[in-house]
């Protein structure tokens, strides 16, 4: 319990930071006094109870008609003060979710967590972080304010409606036992206590099981979305291939994982509600019953017994907020427990036990150097040796070798993202340009799979429309015009890597990796692309991963991996 409160005071000091969150507090606060002037009014509407009731046990109608007017009166204030309060959480949830998802992000893909903490990279991946970033910031926010809200006004409620409870019961309650006579005194007020105690210890037993089943839910329910996600992404390939078969028995086992675990999920419910689902239904009976003793003994009038049962049944139903919430804690500690677990393992990726993290990255002038440099697999397997070589500005390298050699991932170290290894990697300042083998299209649309990495500073029209001219997709301009997905729609793997050449051109960096970036092309256009680069970034320092030869690129070194030779050589 004190490590899921931690947790819960770490996100939730998160969500109400900066600006939104700190005037969030202000609203948090509003919300809090409307709470309170709902309870003054359930209070008169408890002193209601006893006019009103009274008035009809003496056949007073006049009294009873002004009654029923006060009766409207409270129950106006009471739904203005609520609609007033849903509008203000509403409006608070949105803000503190906002910070929370905003922090969740930042830590997520700012700091490349999503590139450290895949499966196979560290001994903890995070398995949906989607879902955490989407949905749990949400569900823990949503919690938060209901939860805390619904303790702290209950809190206070509690002592009005203890105090009144006190005054209204001050008669005793009188028996005898087995031969022994005994006298409670103010029995009402010491039953509502011990009627909730007793009733909270047994929900926590019937249902303490419940969070970890919500816990492994939740991840179960991600799992199964994730790989409908995947058929979408990949829906050429699965239908090409013919493979609807296995999607088929995939989705099958991850929806009968979903199944299996839902049922314990139903179990556990059941058996809290086989005790929670009568106690919530006979709790404002139950008081009626208590005090019938006394207005039969002619303690209180029919309309003191009816204040009575009121003011037991406020304080039951306000002691009973653990009970009633029972199945909304458990799920907040379950998410606690998810979106605390992003926080932590994106703060501090984990690197994989006993695999070597000594790679030494410093800035340089111009030129890119590697000394010393060895480069491990996650699992600690050590990739072919990488030879000690020097690029110049403005020289262009060709890097080969067979498939699985290391290409792929000297590429990552040199930028700085692979941490297996060891060496000294000294790399040019200025602006770098990665290039991948499927072309990276932007799910934004073609202007933005022109600007990137930077999409949110896309070039002029006139300028995007002479690069697709330049690799060949003229006919491509008229979809600059068109926002979305659909200006990239239909557009083949070669076409795809021509629009990443065409963000080369733009770009204009100082360093360019291009990893198979041309391996969709057939020779003639590859040589073509690879020409246009070199003519138009003369000065820019290019590192071209290929099986083919690159010769329009007009190699001046070339590295190969996987070769006993382990040569470096240079072009003449």
């Amino acid at each position: 319990m004190r490590a899921i409160l931690a947790k819960m005071w770490r996100l939730s000091k998160i969500a109400t930071s900066g600006r939104d969150g700190r005037f969030g507090l202000f609203l948090y606060c509003a919300i809090l006094g409307l709470s309170f002037c709902s309870v003054w009014l359930s209070l008169q509407m408890i002193a209601w109870n006893k006019a009103f009731y009274d008035a009809l046990e003496q056949m007073d109608a006049a009294e009873a008609a002004r009654q029923i007017g006060v009766f409207f009166l409270i129950v106006s204030g009471v739904a203005g003060s609520n609609l007033v309060q849903a509008w203000l959480r509403d409006d608070l949830r949105i803000r503190w979710r906002r910070r929370l998802t905003e922090r969740a992000l930042d830590v997520w893909v700012d700091g490349k967590a999503y590139w450290h903490l895949r499966a196979g990279f560290t001994p903890e991946p995070i398995d949906n972080p989607d879902q955490r970033v989407a949905q749990d910031c949400d569900a823990f926010v949503g919690a938060l304010i209901r939860e805390t809200l619904d303790l702290v006004s209950s809190s206070v409620a509690l002592f009005s409606y203890v105090a009144l409870l006190w005054s209204l019961s001050s008669f005793a309650l009188s028996f005898t036992l087995w031969g022994t006579d005994i006298v409670i005194p103010r029995y009402m007020f010491w039953a509502a206590f011990v009627y909730v105690a007793i009733s909270s210890v047994i929900t926590h037993m019937l249902g303490k099981r419940l969070k970890s089943r919500l816990f492994v839910q939740e991840k179960r329910e991600a799992d199964f979305r994730h790989a409908l996600i995947q058929l979408r992404e990949n829906a050429e390939i699965v239908a090409r291939s013919g493979a609807e078969a296995a999607e088929r028995r995939r989705f099958d086992t991850l929806f009968d994982a979903l199944r299996q675990n839902w049922r314990s999920v139903i179990n556990q419910r059941f058996k809290l509600g086989l005790f929670t689902t009568p106690y919530t239904h006979t709790i404002l009976r139950i008081p009626n019953f208590l005090a019938a003793p006394t207005y039969f003994a002619g303690a209180v009038t029919l309309g003191g017994m009816m204040q009575l049962g009121s003011a037991f049944g406020s304080v039951t139903q306000t002691l009973s907020w653990f009970i009633f919430s029972y199945r909304d804690l458990a799920a907040w500690a379950a998410v606690t427990d998810r979106l605390d677990g992003l926080f932590a393992a994106a703060a501090d990726p984990s690197p994989m036990p006993g695999t070597p993290r000594a790679l030494a990255l410093r800035d340089g002038g111009g030129d890119l150097e590697l000394r010393g440099v060895a480069l491990f697999t996650p699992a600690g397997e050590a990739l072919v040796p990488v030879p000690d070589f020097t690029l110049r500005k403005g020289q262009r390298l060709w890097l080969s070798g067979p498939s699985g050699q290391g290409k792929s991932t000297l590429l990552a170290a040199i930028s700085g993202l692979w941490p297996y290894g060891r060496g000294q990697i000294t790399v040019p300042v200025g602006r770098w340009l990665f290039v991948p083998q499927g072309g990276c299209l932007s799910p934004e649309g073609l202007v933005a799979s022109l600007a990137a990495p930077d999409t949110d500073r896309p070039h002029s029209r006139a300028a995007m429309a002479t690069a697709l001219m330049r690799v060949g997709l003229a006919d491509r301009i008229p979809m600059l015009d068109v926002a979305g997905p659909l200006s990239i729609a239909g557009l083949s793997q070669g076409q795809a890597q021509r629009v990443a050449m065409a963000r080369v051109l733009l770009a204009r960096p100082d360093v360019l990796l291009l990893d198979e970036a041309t391996s969709a092309l057939d020779p003639v256009a590859e040589q073509e692309m690879l020409a246009l680069i070199r003519h138009a970034l003369p000065d820019s320092s290019v590192i071209c991963v290929a099986h083919r030869p690159p010769e329009a690129l007009d190699i001046t070194r070339r590295v190969v991996l996987g070769t006993p030779a382990r040569q470096s050589t240079a072009a003449s």
